[in-house]
């Protein structure tokens, strides 16, 4: 069988010139996602839908016509972006049978380029990030070792990536839950500036906190469905007002460090923080130094109190998103209907899992009257300050943050599933929250293999709307450690 290339722009090149044919991508990808079928990444597969849109794109490039880089291109999207006449889930029985009528705005952007939609992603239960293991339609399991799980909601998207079965796929991120499971897949995984991608069709969780992700296996592809996806959308009174320049990317042995100035947070050595991640993190910081780039410790005092702030608002938002689901409009309906009340309590509570209740419960309890105040309201002045860490460190002229990713290689999935949701949320999230809270980009790279013979990540933060310098420094430090990605086709 024919072996597809290993970029985007490479794929782009070969359609243009009619070296492969999109009969012979169909094929590949089609074997790809049977073989890998076991790790769970999709819940649904749109062979008709593919298959059209290959056609389209053939007929296009034969022709001469392509709409452009990722004409041809096949791509994921996570289950909780709408799709016109395409089930869209959340992983939930709430929306097991949910067939939206329109698109969103980021995968409206992808067809209007001739990307190829292969399928829905798995995830967890509308997006809460308990590791990709909180689907009604399974676990998501790890293509390096499919005992370990695959990272946080987005988690289905990382694997079909990861194993080839696209190139590219969206997914969100709301506390990590783009670059968790990027970390632990050996991936590229992108959480852009709040504001830059519209989030119009994306099933909300926190409004003021998710954002759509996007997970590829390089730096470069990356910035190409960036490029296609990013600007203002009247639709979403949230992104920007302005189109931003394109993201364009030198070649990588042709980047220069000199005069970018890099901090490390001395607040991301935490107690739990794995010595084979640490001993990466000051590998990547010599490197950079070596290559011209000032790097000294900064300090971002109020990062431990972001897993808490987060907790607080993300119930509170979730309280407020949720009460949409009642059994009456959309979704899941009990069919115990003898009141209306009746009707609404045993919908809810056969549609939402534990995750998602405790979190109802929780946000009423912090949004109640005598509790504004003291929960809701100090959570939000402690988000402010998490905030203008970022902004004083930026002010002093550092450029990026190196941090890691995540505290550890992929856990295990038996042992991870033993912990609390929240437990689990601080043990993946503690190094991506706070970009969340920031609304700042972040950007994770893979760099090496543990002694498990499972990624090591690291998570490269710039200042608001700084895409291209932070790509940039990430291709560089892409191209210096050269990461070999496992084939599966």
């Amino acid at each position: 069988m024919k072996t597809l290339p290993k970029s985007i722009k490479l794929l782009a090149s070969q359609l243009r010139e009619r070296s492969v044919s999109c009969d012979e991508i169909s094929s590949v990808i089609t074997n790809t996602v049977r073989k890998t079928k076991h790790l769970n990444a999709f819940i649904t597969l749109t062979e008709g839908v593919s298959q059209k849109q290959w056609l389209d794109a053939q007929e296009r490039h034969n022709v001469g016509k392509g709409l452009g880089e990722l004409d041809g291109v096949p791509i994921a999207v996570k289950d909780n972006f709408c799709t016109r006449n395409i089930r869209t889930t959340c992983a939930s029985r709430m929306l097991r049978d949910f067939i939206p009528t329109y698109n969103a705005t980021v995968y409206e952007k992808l067809l209007n380029r001739g990307a190829i939609l292969i399928g829905k992603t798995n995830m967890d239960e509308f997006a809460m990030g308990s590791g990709a293991t909180d689907s009604i339609f399974g676990p998501v399991r790890n293509p390096w070792n499919d005992r370990h799980i695959s990272g946080g909601s987005s988690g289905g998207s990382a694997v079909a990536v990861a194993t080839g079965s696209c190139y590219a796929a969206l997914g969100s991120d709301t506390g990590g839950s783009t670059r968790n499971p990027a970390s632990y897949c050996g991936i590229v995984g992108l959480k852009p500036t709040y504001g830059l991608l519209s989030r119009h069709g994306l099933i909300p969780l926190v409004n003021s906190l998710d954002v759509p992700g996007i997970l590829s296996k390089t730096v470069d592809d990356c910035a190409a469905v960036l490029n296609a996806i990013a600007g203002p959308d009247p639709r979403d009174s949230t992104t920007l007002k302005k189109a931003t320049n394109p993201v364009i990317l030198p070649p990588g042995e042709k980047i220069s460090m000199r005069g970018i100035k890099v901090g490390i947070p001395r607040e991301y050595h935490n107690p739990q923080l794995e010595t084979n991640v640490l001993e990466t993190w000051k590998i990547v910081a010599s490197l950079l130094e070596n290559a011209g780039a000032t790097v000294s410790t900064v300090s971002l005092p109020h990062t431990s109190s972001s897993i808490a702030v987060y907790s607080v608002l993300n119930a509170c938002e979730v309280a407020s998103n949720m009460a949409r689901y009642d059994g009456i409009e959309f979704g899941h309906r009990a069919s115990d209907a003898t009141s209306t009340e009746k009707l609404y309590a045993e919908s809810r509570a056969e549609g939402f899992n534990c995750v998602v209740k405790t979190r109802i419960l929780s946000g009423n309890f912090f949004l109640l009257r005598r509790n504004y105040e003291k929960y809701f309201k100090q959570a939000l002045k402690v988000r402010r300050l998490i905030a203008q860490d970022f902004e004083n460190v930026f002010k002093d002229g550092y450029h990026v943050l190196l941090t890691p990713t995540t505290l550890s290689e992929a856990p295990v999935y038996e042992e991870f599933i033993g912990y609390s949701n929240r437990d689990q949320c601080a043990l993946q999230d503690y190094c991506t929250q706070p970009v969340n809270m920031a609304g700042i980009p972040a950007i994770s790279i893979p760099i090496c293999l543990s002694s498990n013979n499972l990624p090591i990540s690291l998570q490269i933060i710039g200042p608001r709307l700084s895409e291209s310098s932070l790509l940039t420094v990430a291709k560089f430090v892409e191209h210096a450690v050269d990461f070999k990605h496992r084939t599966f086709s």
